[in-house]
């Protein structure tokens, strides 16, 4: 093994540098220097964010284990940016007198399921892939039941590690099918050595449930309502933005780097859950009150979008993938943020809570509504491009009835989204909740999230005025 093979991997360096500076802080420092734990792990955190930003690295290493390249890196550096304003919100979390001693295994658990993220995204094969996605899962879980003196949150910890565990076992089973059949766990060897068998074809459902489960579509979502409700807010964020977005790029990888050959039969399996998951996630949501719960199905609606651009399977339709990731970031961030300040201060969670918000808190109103209005895809809201560009690339590959469809699910999206802005503006309350004031860490996350929202939106609408102009369509 040559210390070259490292020279790709600067992402994980980096990360891995971060981390063990950290456990030394931890491990090492005066109570007194223990103060400042937490700016020190966001300026850490931000400098590993940034740097990678100047990383332009492409190709292999490890005889073709580990893969580069811009969109690999675009992933990630996407994913890093979500995990630090992530973090800026975990501030008045970890200050409570339960977590306040805990600041630096949070940091720990953190990093480190990033990293195995980082590895599943660059995975070119699947012993490496299986090392990032347990890497990325197990830390996950401890995180999910880090209020473990809290029940819901251990009973959520609970049901996420036993769903893991059974969606592992079924990517292993479908791997010891493939590799059975292929005698390699290369992604490119594997492509080149396997044509349609009953056998493949198992092997290859499996490995895809797997990823499903991550992913949350539709039959494997009904581990997230009760998780996202029982884990900390702080972790849903998590789980709902950054681990979703790790797995769907995986999961386009692997589709086509690995079954190609297979690709008419995944296309009609992949066609007939896009839109059971929207449609699911859609009329659950209308049910829901408490918001956690909401944006739990809410998310599973939107994985089903996201999979719409993996659907097309062009380079049209990978950077609508990435650019509805980016956006998704964004707005999830700024709704649970909200979220998490109010529940931090009162406990309240539920939608009837938010009636009359607007009376005492008219800038976290303003900050929930700007997300509600990213996520149902109103314009000229970021949302609303990224949902454009993924019908967009569906439709230049024909698949018009399933992008109709979508967009008759989109109507009862913006549907239930308004039900919250209603709440907050127009639903009347003689107690609302009282005014709240967050910490400097918060605030910063929630300007950041609304910035982006706005800076998206506008620069995709000139970009589509720019292009349009170019065909001479203006």
């Amino acid at each position: 093994m040559d210390l070259s093979n490292y020279l790709l991997m600067k992402h994980e360096l980096s990360l891995v540098v971060v981390f063990l500076l950290l456990i030394f802080y931890d491990l090492f420092a005066s109570d007194s220097a223990k103060k400042y734990y937490f700016p020190v792990a966001c300026t850490l955190f931000l400098a590993h964010t940034v740097l990678c930003f100047f990383f332009k690295d492409n190709g292999e290493s490890f005889a073709g284990m580990y893969v580069t390249g811009p969109a690999y890196l675009t992933v990630k550096n996407i994913l890093n940016i979500g995990v630090f304003l992530i973090v800026l919100q975990a501030n008045a979390w970890l200050k409570k007198p339960d977590s306040i001693h805990k600041r630096g295994e949070y940091f720990m658990l953190t990093l480190l399921t990033l990293l195995g993220m980082y590895l599943m995204i660059s995975a070119g094969n699947f012993l490496l892939f299986y090392i990032g996605l347990e890497t990325a899962s197990l830390p996950i879980a401890a995180l999910v039941a880090f209020d473990k003196y809290k029940h819901e949150s251990a009973e959520a910890g609970a049901k996420y590690i036993f769903n893991a565990i059974f969606s592992s076992a079924l990517m292993v089973f479908g791997l010891s099918f493939l590799y059975g059949a292929s005698g390699t766990l290369y992604y490119t060897d594997i492509a080149a050595n396997i044509y349609s068998t009953p056998m493949i074809v198992m092997a290859m459902v499996f490995i895809m449930s797997g990823l499903f489960f991550k992913i949350s579509l539709v039959p494997f979502h009904l581990w997230a309502p009760d998780t996202y409700q029982g884990a900390p807010t702080n972790v849903t964020l998590y789980l709902s933005t950054i681990s979703k977005g790790a797995a769907v790029f995986a999961l386009m990888t692997i589709l086509y780097k690995v079954f190609p050959a297979l690709s008419g039969i995944w296309k009609d399996l992949i066609w007939i859950i896009i839109l059971i998951t929207i449609t699911v996630g859609n009329l659950f949501a209308l049910r829901q009150k408490n918001l956690k719960r909401f944006l739990a199905f809410s998310s599973i609606s939107q994985a089903g979008y996201i999979m719409l651009s993996v659907f097309a399977g062009t380079s049209a339709g990978m950077a609508a993938t990435l650019f509805y990731i980016f956006v998704y970031v964004f707005s999830n961030l700024a709704a649970f943020g909200v979220i998490s300040a109010i529940e931090d201060k009162t406990g309240k969670v539920n939608m009837d809570d938010y009636n009359g918000l607007y009376s005492t808190n008219p800038k976290l109103s303003l900050a929930m509504m700007i997300a509600m209005f990213s996520l149902g895809g109103i314009p000229f809201a970021a949302g609303f491009f990224s949902k454009l560009f993924v019908f967009m690339a569906a439709m230049e590959q024909g698949h018009v009835l399933l992008v109709f469809l979508a967009l008759l699910n989109t109507v009862i999206s913006l549907f239930y989204y308004l039900l919250v802005v209603k709440a907050m503006f127009i639903n009347k309350n003689n107690s609302p909740i009282e005014t709240i004031s967050t910490d400097g860490y918060m605030k910063l996350s929630l300007i950041v999230s609304m910035a982006g929202i706005f800076i998206i939106g506008m620069a995709s609408c000139i970009f589509e005025y720019i292009n349009k102009v170019s065909f001479g369509i203006y």
